[in-house]
C-alpha cells in the first residue's frame, strides 16, 4: 500500500498517478476525509483514557460512564479503520517517470531487439503441431477443464534442462533457492497488492479454508518477510523459487484458448528480491539483465518492452517485458516480466530493514520471472526444421543428453 503521510501531503500528486493508471482518483478525497474523522475520533478517544486514569474510586459511576464512551467510540474506530483500509488497497503503486503513460498494452515501448529472427525455406508450424501429441489439452479437459493440458516426454525433460540451467544460472549470482508454499491467505494476498489479482476474478479460491492459490512464487516468497525487519548488512536478499502456479485467465477474454500458452495451471521458476531504497534500480536492472542473459544463452530472438500505464501491475512503480519471437504468428510473445514493486508490498506486509544508525525503513521489493513453459514453446518453434524436428539448444543439449527433441505421440 502507499505511505499514508503521502497521500495526506500530496494528494494531488496520488490522484494524478490514479488518473494515469486508469483508476478513480476520488479514493483520494475518499481516503482524506474518513482519515480526518478517524484521527479526530482516535484523539478524542485517547483524551477520554487519560480522563479515566484521574478518577478514584468515589467517582466510580462517572468512570463507568466513561468508560461505556470509550468503548462506543472504539467502535466506530474499528469500522473506520476496515474503511480505511480498503480505499488504501485500491490505490494503485506510484509510477516512475519514464514509465509509457497510456491505457493497454498496445501503448508499451519498445526499448530494443536481440537477436535474428530464424529465416525458414518453408511454412513455420506452430508448437501443438510439431510436438505430436507430447502436449495433449484435448484428454486434460476431460479431466480437469479446459486451459490445462498434460505434457509429455522430452517435453518435460527440456523444462526440467530450463530449470537446471536456470538454478546454475542464478544461484551463482547468489540467489538463495525455496520451495514456498501453494497456498496463501488472503490478507496476505492483499497485503501484497493483489487486490485486483482478486476482483478481477483471477485467482483461485478455496472457500472452505479462505485460501488462495498462488497466482506466482512471489505471492509466498516475499511474504515469508512478513512483520520482520532485516539487518541493513543482510541484504540484498535474494531467492531463486519454483513452484506451480494458477491463474483462472479471467482477462485474456478467450485469447489463446487453443495450447497451454494461457493455462490455468504451470510451473515457475520466479526471481524475488528485497533491497535498500537507494538500490532498487539498479537491482530492477540486474534481474532484467539475468533474464536477457537466459535468452541469449538459448539463442531466441527478443525484444524488451516498457510496460505502460494500462498494463503494468497494480502494484508495480516499473514493469519490463521479455518478448520472444513466435514463427507461427509472426509476432513476439511475453516470456518473462520484471517489476520493481519499491515499498508497496512491504508497507502491506511490514517488512523493513535495520540501518547501521539504528533507524527502521520499509525494504524495496523486486520480482522477475525465471522460467515458465512459454520459453519451451518458443524453442519449440525456433528450434524447428524442414523435416518437423525439433533441435534443443545448445546449452541445454548437455542437460538433456542428446541434440534432438524426441517427438512421439502418446496415445
Amino acid at each position: 500500500m502507499l505511505d499514508i503521510n503521502l497521500i495526506r501531503r500530496s494528494p494531488e500528486t496520488i490522484k494524478d498517478v490514479i488518473e494515469k493508471r486508469n483508476g478513480d482518483p476520488s479514493l483520494v478525497d475518499k481516503f482524506l476525509t474518513i482519515d480526518a474523522d478517524w484521527r479526530k475520533i482516535k484523539a478524542e478517544t485517547d483524551e477520554l483514557r487519560a480522563k479515566q486514569k484521574t478518577f478514584g474510586e468515589a467517582e466510580r459511576e462517572k468512570a463507568k460512564e466513561l468508560k461505556e464512551q470509550i468503548q462506543l467510540r472504539e467502535e466506530k474506530i474499528s469500522i473506520m479503520e476496515k474503511e480505511r483500509l480498503y480505499l488504501l488497497e485500491h490505490m494503485p503503486n506510484l509510477i516512475a517517470p519514464d514509465v509509457p503513460i497510456g491505457k493497454s498494452e498496445e501503448d508499451n515501448a519498445v526499448l530494443r531487439e536481440v537477436g535474428a529472427r530464424p529465416k525458414f525455406d518453408f511454412e513455420p508450424k506452430d508448437y501443438l503441431t510439431l510436438v505430436n501429441g507430447l502436449i495433449n489439452t484435448e484428454r486434460a479437459g476431460r479431466v480437469a477443464g479446459s486451459r490445462f493440458g498434460y505434457i509429455f516426454g522430452d517435453l518435460v525433460r527440456m523444462e526440467f534442462a530450463l530449470i537446471r540451467l536456470g538454478f546454475d544460472i542464478f544461484l551463482a549470482r547468489g540467489f538463495i533457492p525455496v520451495l514456498p508454499p501453494v497456498m496463501v491467505k488472503a490478507e496476505i494476498m492483499k497485503g501484497m497488492g493483489k487486490i485486483k489479482f482478486i476482483e478481477d476474478d483471477d485467482a483461485f479460491y478455496l472457500p472452505a479454508d479462505d485460501l488462495y492459490l498462488a497466482g506466482t512464487s512471489e505471492h509466498t516468497i516475499i511474504p515469508f518477510h512478513t512483520e520482520q525487519t532485516l539487518d541493513e548488512a543482510d541484504l540484498p536478499r535474494r531467492y531463486v523459487g519454483f513452484s506451480t502456479c494458477f491463474r483462472r485467465e479471467a482477462g485474456s477474454y478467450g485469447k489463446d484458448m487453443k495450447g497451454i500458452l494461457r493455462g490455468h495451471q504451470f510451473d515457475k521458476m520466479e526471481l524475488n528480491s528485497l533491497v535498500k531504497p537507494e538500490d532498487s534500480e539498479k537491482e530492477h536492472l540486474f534481474l532484467l539483465s539475468l533474464q536477457e542473459e537466459l535468452m541469449q544463452k538459448l539463442e531466441l530472438p527478443y525484444r524488451v518492452m516498457s510496460i505502460s500505464t494500462g498494463d503494468m501491475g497494480f502494484s508495480d512503480y516499473k514493469q519490463y517485458d521479455i518478448e520472444a519471437w513466435m514463427p507461427s504468428q509472426g509476432k513476439y510473445r511475453e516470456t518473462h516480466s520484471c517489476s520493481n514493486t519499491t515499498d508497496y508490498q512491504s508497507r502491506g506486509l511490514s517488512i523493513k530493514y535495520r540501518k547501521a544508525s539504528g533507524e527502521a525503513d520499509y525494504l524495496h521489493t523486486l520480482n522477475a520471472t525465471g522460467i515458465t513453459f512459454r520459453a519451451v514453446i518458443a524453442i519449440i518453434e525456433n528450434n524447428q526444421t524442414s523435416q518437423g524436428k525439433i533441435m534443443a539448444p545448445k546449452v541445454l543439449r548437455d542437460y538433456l543428453g542428446k541434440d534432438e527433441i524426441e517427438v512421439r505421440d502418446i496415445r
